[in-house]
């Protein structure tokens, strides 16, 4: 059947055909089955809405969607771009399209203002979490600094504590060698001191004893007087140096037995006579006090006595006691 589908649409795709002829059923027993020559129009089939309608739509949703790409572009400051005024009239050409496209008045500012709210919200979520989790590294790293400034502290506390035990023990140790020093030095002193007094100072020669034979004293047991002083006492008994001097002679003297001979600093010198034994040498110096020998009964000797004779400069003989007295000593 024959009709005008132009008649209640509009064209789509161009301006609209005009047809000046009409339009006949096609007859295949007809004489149309021989070759026409010339110009043979045949007629376009109608129908198809459906595929049409989903055609044009795929055509202007792309035309939309390069549209906003455009935009978006120009108004991002990409400047002017050909032909794009014309592909933003094709919605307004199109009915159909342009009541498919919603409004960029409404959906996109609702669509945008929610998408913004949830980036807002994300964006606010994770600066949350971001704060959270920097604040608890801030709180573990104060932790680690404060237990590491309590073991620095405790280490120097300790250390510390340390060092002032050890100069206590040092100050103790030091006193103590200060406090044996000075007892050493008041011991020295004071032996200086004893020996001092021992030089200046003159003893007996004997603790016991018994004066025998006296000073200038005669008889058969000497060629002419007796030249000292004798001390009776058994053999073996110590005997003292009287004063501080240097050791002359020890050795034996013939009718004198053993002797000792000790020179004083002023010259004087003693013989120490008829010893059993000798405890010093030549050139040894000795103290007043300091045991030299033993009585004994060694030469011309009636028996164990000391033999004592004083020589001032080593020439004749004084007598004993008297100057034994003169030192101070009580005889």
């Amino acid at each position: 059947m024959a009709s005008n589908p132009h008649g209640s649409h509009p064209a789509y795709y161009g301006p609209q055909t005009i047809e000046d002829e009409p339009r006949t059923e096609w007859n295949p027993s007809a004489e149309t089955l021989r070759p026409v020559r010339g110009r043979h129009r045949v007629a376009r089939q109608r129908g198809g809405t459906m595929a049409r309608s989903r055609a044009v739509l795929g055509v202007g949703m792309f035309a939309a969607v390069g549209a906003g790409g455009m935009a978006t572009a120009q108004e991002g400051g990409t400047g002017s771009v050909p032909g794009l005024d014309s592909v933003r009239s094709i919605p307004d050409q199109i009915p159909v399209l342009s009541d498919l496209i919603s409004s960029p008045e409404s959906e996109p500012e609702a669509q945008d203002t929610t998408s913004v709210t949830a980036f807002t919200e994300a964006q606010d979520a994770g600066e949350a979490l971001r704060a959270r989790i920097l604040q608890q590294a801030e709180e573990q790293e104060a932790t680690a600094q404060a237990a590491e400034h309590a073991q620095i502290l405790a280490g120097a506390q300790s250390d510390a504590v340390a060092a002032a035990a050890e100069l206590a023990e040092a100050e103790r140790l030091a006193e103590e060698q200060r406090q044996r020093e000075a007892e050493e030095e008041r011991r020295r002193l004071e032996e200086e001191r004893r020996l001092a007094e021992l030089r200046a100072s003159y003893t007996i020669p004997l603790t016991t004893y018994t004066l025998s034979s006296s000073f200038g004293a005669s008889g058969s047991m000497w060629s002419s007087t007796h030249t000292g002083t004798d001390f009776a006492a058994p053999t073996g008994t110590p005997v003292k140096n009287v004063h501080t001097g240097t050791v002359k002679e020890a050795a034996w003297a013939g009718s004198y037995g053993y002797r000792i001979i000790i020179e004083q600093e002023d010259g004087t010198e003693l013989w120490y006579c008829h010893l059993s034994s000798m405890n010093v040498t030549a050139g040894q110096s000795v103290d007043t006090g300091d045991t030299i020998g033993r009585v004994g009964s060694t030469g011309n000797s009636s028996g164990p006595h000391l033999h004592l004779e004083v020589r001032p400069g080593g020439g004749d003989p004084i007598d004993p006691l008297a100057w034994l007295r003169g030192k101070g000593q009580a005889v």
